[in-house]
């Protein structure tokens, strides 16, 4: 079997710098190429080297890096969040060669447990809210997980951002009903709970259904 050769956007981030280590540890996976401003690397001096690019860098930043590497007909992961969705699955239809896109709000597979089994609740309780908590460096808020869970709950689900420093990525779906409440949380304790999910959408995305996909709940519940 040929490794998939992996690029990856803001490799010199803390998120970068664990998918290097990921891919470097992947028996299936080569790590091509890095970029990053701290490197001295840009995205357009590796595209040629590989065939996936992993992107965690900043939601100004990964658009662009995105519709570069699906015109360029490589294929594109994207962890970063608060970017233009559309823009990109335009970019990802119009690609010459059928390059793909995915991008999943979270890629920890305990996060998106969570997410299902709170949009079955909300099927049955009557009111919900969401408590998403990160470390006082992310820049989008509220958090594309916890946008992506209230999208799949039933109604109309309140969101309340926290930013702290101490804290990675943690989640809580509060429903309440008639005399009960069903609390479903989940916590990311440390970067490594999201590399086997962004390795799983490395393996997978060249043979997605369509050119831009959105959610790890679609590689690990196939329909």
């Amino acid at each position: 079997m040929t490794a998939i050769r992996v690029g990856v956007a803001g490799a010199a981030g803390r998120m970068g710098l664990s998918v290097c280590g990921a891919v470097d540890g992947a028996d299936d996976m080569t790590l091509a190429g890095q970029a990053d401003p701290a490197l001295g690397t840009t995205l357009e001096s590796i595209l040629g080297d590989v065939d996936v690019v992993v992107d965690f860098t900043r939601p100004d930043i990964a658009q662009g890096n995105s519709e570069l590497c699906l015109a360029a007909g490589v294929h594109v992961v994207i962890g970063t969040s608060g970017f233009d969705q559309d823009a990109v699955a335009a970019a990802a239809a119009a690609s010459p060669s059928g390059a793909r896109a995915f991008f999943a709000p979270n890629f920890a597979i305990g996060a998106v447990l969570m997410m299902r089994f709170a949009a079955e609740a909300s099927k049955h309780m009557k009111k919900a809210e969401i408590i998403e908590l990160h470390h006082d460096q992310k820049l989008d808020a509220p958090s594309g997980t916890a946008a992506r869970t209230a999208t799949l709950m039933e109604g109309d689900v309140p969101i309340h951002s926290v930013r702290l420093p101490g804290l990675v990525a943690h989640q809580e779906v509060i429903l309440g009903g008639l005399g009960e409440t069903l609390t479903v949380r989940h916590d990311s304790l440390s970067r490594e709970s999201f590399m086997p999910g962004v390795l799983l959408a490395v393996r997978r995305v060249a043979d997605q259904p369509v050119p831009f996909l959105v959610g790890l709940e679609h590689l690990l519940f196939p329909a």
